[in-house]
């Protein structure tokens, strides 16, 4: 008896859309930072045009950042679950795919920051027996996460083993 070929295609869902604007929103409040604090130093300082310049460089790179980047992860972040494994994708310009077998799972955890709960958005770890350590799902909608973690945690239990 020959084992089933598992097919290596992208997995089928795609994270919550309300995750692009999350990653936007969070991404814009780390652009926060430097953007004031060379405003404050052009106002209160003596920067003159060459800092007047690097504002307006630094606010470009935003700009481009915060169009590019959260498009760019929903379209490549993915996330499949079947009776026998859980797989992933993620990255950016190196993109990894992760298959997990559910029979080497040991805990499912679901994680929210005060982000997250803003927008109703949350993250799946799901821990295994492997050197290359967790999986991660994250920008699930709450639900789809809290159903995700439950379904696991038990296939995981009618699992027969320890996962190691």
């Amino acid at each position: 008896m020959t084992e089933p070929v598992l097919d290596l295609r992208p997995p089928a869902n795609l994270v919550s859309r309300r995750a692009v604007l999350f990653w936007t929103t969070r991404a814009a409040l780390g652009w926060l930072v430097p953007l004031i604090g060379e405003l404050l130093w052009l106002v209160l300082g003596d920067g003159g045009t060459p800092l007047a310049i690097v504002l307006v460089v630094t606010a470009v790179l935003a700009v481009a950042h915060l169009i590019v980047m959260p498009q760019w992860r929903y379209r490549v972040h993915r996330w499949e679950t079947s009776e026998q494994v859980v797989y992933t994708q993620s990255g950016w310009f190196n993109q990894e795919r992760r298959i997990a077998p559910v029979s080497r799972i040991q805990t499912v955890d679901t994680e929210r920051g005060p982000l997250e709960r803003m927008f109703g958005l949350a993250n799946l770890t799901v821990t295994t027996a492997s050197a290359r350590g967790p999986v991660h799902i994250h920008g699930l909608e709450l639900d789809t996460a809290q159903r995700l973690a439950a379904d696991l945690a038990t296939r995981t239990q009618a699992t027969v083993g320890d996962a190691t």
